[in-house]
């Protein structure tokens, strides 16, 4: 079978893999839609801490069931599901306080183990989910949307409350349509107009292009000086690490789902003096899943205008490629297996 693989950094190419067979327990699921995500994005080029190479990525997946192991029951072929993505030990601190998206042993496919990008592939029968009247582009949107869903939740903005949010990418996109369905008012804020627009389809109420405009101006003007009662950082630069601190409204929160990619350093006052909640978001909870489920079969999301371009198997390495030379220009990419 066909697969994608990273050998190393600056290198993506298709190999022939031996047919996987499930194990008890465990289902044979045929690839149908992948999305890269910005993991794969920073695999490819050599700055994902958490990978080892070669790695097959893949992690945002539609799939259809072909087969099951011993022992498993209600997973029937040519079923369509979406794939959980994550491990979790139960015996950690974070696993033992309910919060096993942040497991300490966690192994993401596609990131510390082989991911789903390939014509075939196995999982344990407890990490399918099915997701009824949903595309198999849309089941493999929901992951990368959910992730922003959670960092949504751990914002915990609700209605009356303002929510900024800085990145429009498909992570911004799931915060900002998260927020939004908790009943938040929300700022997206990003450079590119095409993504303001896209946010405001998805549930921004107002939109700031940052390289435009006085963004700290627009912003209090928008909250009557008070700033955002919730900031979410979907974008990973120090800059909007820093300026999450700066426009936050005294006693809100700042959730940070990306890691910055160089050091950052604060003006540690602003903590104690606006007595800040600073949370980090990984991943998401089964919860959150529900949610963008339920959202995506309510058809409130556009979702053929988040897929920014969608190839086959044969062009998935130059994809990847054309990507890492130009990130600005892509919200998600999609690769068609079947």
């Amino acid at each position: 079978m066909k697969a994608i693989q990273i050998p190393e950094p600056g290198s993506v190419r298709l190999i022939d893999l031996p047919e996987p067979t499930p194990a008890a327990g465990e289902v044979l699921l045929a690839t149908q839609v992948a999305g890269y995500c910005g993991t794969d994005l920073s695999t490819f080029r050599g700055v994902n801490p958490l990978m080892a190479y070669p790695r097959v990525p893949g992690h945002e997946i539609g799939a259809k069931v072909v087969a099951a192991g011993d022992g498993v029951t209600g997973w029937s072929a040519g079923r369509d599901v979406l794939v959980f993505p994550y491990t979790e030990c139960g015996a950690c601190s974070a696993c033992l306080a309910g919060r096993p998206n942040c497991c300490k042993h966690n192994q993401t496919l596609g990131v510390q183990r082989e991911g789903a990008m390939s014509e075939l592939f196995t999982l344990p029968a407890e990490k399918l989910i099915e997701a009824d009247g949903l595309s198999q582009r849309e089941l493999a949107l929901v992951e990368p949307l959910t992730v922003g869903a959670h960092a949504a939740a751990r914002g915990e903005g609700s209605r009356g409350d303002t929510v900024l949010v800085f990145g429009c990418g498909a992570i911004g996109i799931g915060a900002i349509a998260g927020a939004a369905f908790r009943g938040g008012r929300v700022i997206a804020v990003d450079i590119d107009d095409a993504k303001l627009e896209l946010a405001r389809k998805c549930g921004a109420a107002e939109c700031i292009n940052s390289a435009s405009d006085d963004l700290s101006a627009r912003v209090m003007e928008l909250t009557d000086g008070h700033g955002p009662s919730v900031v979410i950082e979907a974008v990973g630069l120090p800059q909007t690490f820093l300026a999450s601190i700066d426009l936050v409204a005294f006693a809100g929160r700042v959730v940070y789902i990306g890691y910055a990619k160089a050091p950052v350093e604060y003006e540690t006052k602003f903590f104690v003096m606006k007595e800040l909640d600073v949370r980090g978001s990984r991943n998401a909870l089964a919860a959150d899943f529900r949610q963008v489920i339920a959202m995506l079969q309510s058809g409130g999301l556009p979702t053929d205008e988040i897929v920014t371009r969608t190839v086959g198997i044969d062009d998935a390495c130059q994809a990847l490629s054309d990507w890492s030379e130009n990130p600005a220009a892509v919200t998600k990419i999609h690769i068609q297996f079947a």
